[in-house]
């Protein structure tokens, strides 16, 4: 089974919401949809359900164009993070309702029914109305509606963000594998790309209805081909600074400067832009050949175990994630260290001209 998208768009009232668009996805995929709030995920997943017409562009299923085809004539399975279920009926009913439609038979409906509310822990709730559950044990009801239908294409928007860390943590794990045994092609929207990171898979990079590239999920985040999938495949996002190479120089401003070895070493003189996540912000102890810059700290967040830092560098907003707790005055001119290696670098026009050094050997 194979999902394609051929110059698929959706433009509502004069607005486009999704550029024009290419994406094939292949059975027994896990595909993530990674971006922020109003990038386009949702519209896409429309799109790829039949929910939506695209206002240009096929979509074709197995090699069928199914464009034009209505969404109950297609197998798809979607799941909103705004849980939908009937509320007069029983979950066990729910869970039951789209095998009833398709004709399965009573047993098999009941031994699915049972296998599925087993993994989302509802089995005891089998027999209450949505209603007299919590929002987090709606969520799972309408989760295992969706793993009962057996769909050849399953899409899930943001599923778990209504439920709690550990059940949460726990379906990130058992989900995919589920679907992906299946021979589903499985579609799964997410703001987090600590989220994609753990669902492993593919993703696709969303920004402003565009998807800015699409791979293996570690290969897309290691080495992204431009600045702004950097931005989106990073939480907090990547901080950026204003560089220079001269020579077999590397100027990166503070006074602070690196040998252009490796691919630096070819790269044209000129000014670029060099990318930092927030991990390789060091404070303290660092790597021997790390260059300091001064910031002034801004706001500090503890975690338990981990603290952000937000600084000012020369009107640039910098984010740091330093390993342990730290009491820092608000204000106070901060020694900041980044060890080269870690950093990408992008051209003028933001595309990737080299990866971090670090990125190239993982």
């Amino acid at each position: 089974m194979t999902l394609e998208l051929k110059g698929v768009s959706k433009v509502v009232e004069g607005q486009t919401h999704i550029h024009p668009t290419d994406l094939s996805l292949e059975n027994g995929t896990m595909n993530v949809l990674l971006g922020p709030t109003l990038s386009g995920k949702t519209s896409l997943m429309r799109l790829m359900a039949g929910l939506d017409v695209p206002a240009t562009g096929k979509v074709f299923w197995n090699g069928e164009d199914v464009t034009g085809q209505r969404v109950q004539d297609r197998k798809v399975a979607m799941v909103y993070q705004q849980f939908i279920n009937y509320p007069l009926m029983s979950v066990y009913d729910n869970i039951a309702s789209p095998m009833r439609l398709m004709g399965v038979n009573k047993a098999e409906i009941d031994r699915r029914v049972r296998e599925a509310a087993e993994l989302m822990k509802l089995t005891p709730m089998l027999e209450r109305k949505p209603l007299e559950l919590s929002g987090g044990q709606q969520q799972r009801c309408a989760l295992a509606r969706a793993l009962v239908k057996n769909a050849g294409l399953v899409l899930l928007d943001e599923p778990l963000a209504n439920l709690d860390y550990k059940l949460r943590e726990e379906l990130r794990i058992e989900i995919p594998k589920i679907f992906e045994a299946s021979g589903s092609i499985f579609v799964y929207a997410t703001t987090e790309p600590e989220e994609a990171l753990l669902l492993g898979g593919n993703v696709a990079t969303l920004w402003e209805g565009r998807i800015t590239q699409f791979g293996s999920t570690p290969s897309v985040y290691r080495q992204p081909v431009d600045a702004t999938t950097a931005r989106v495949f990073s939480d907090p996002p990547m901080n950026f600074l204003q560089i220079s190479k001269t020579g077999n120089r590397i100027m990166f401003g503070d006074g602070q400067s690196a040998d252009a070895t490796g691919k630096l070493a070819e790269l044209a003189d000129g000014r670029y832009t060099a990318g930092f996540r927030p991990n390789h912000l060091e404070i303290g102890q660092h790597a021997a050949d790390a260059m300091e810059f001064k910031a002034t700290l801004s706001v500090t967040e503890l975690t338990g175990s981990e603290t952000f830092i937000h600084l000012d560098h020369h009107g640039e907003r910098w984010v740091g994630l330093i390993h342990g707790v730290h009491e820092l005055a608000l204000g106070e001119e901060l020694s900041v260290w980044l060890d080269p290696r870690h950093a990408y670098i992008f051209g003028e026009d933001g595309k990737l001209v080299a990866p971090a050094a670090y990125a190239l050997a993982a």
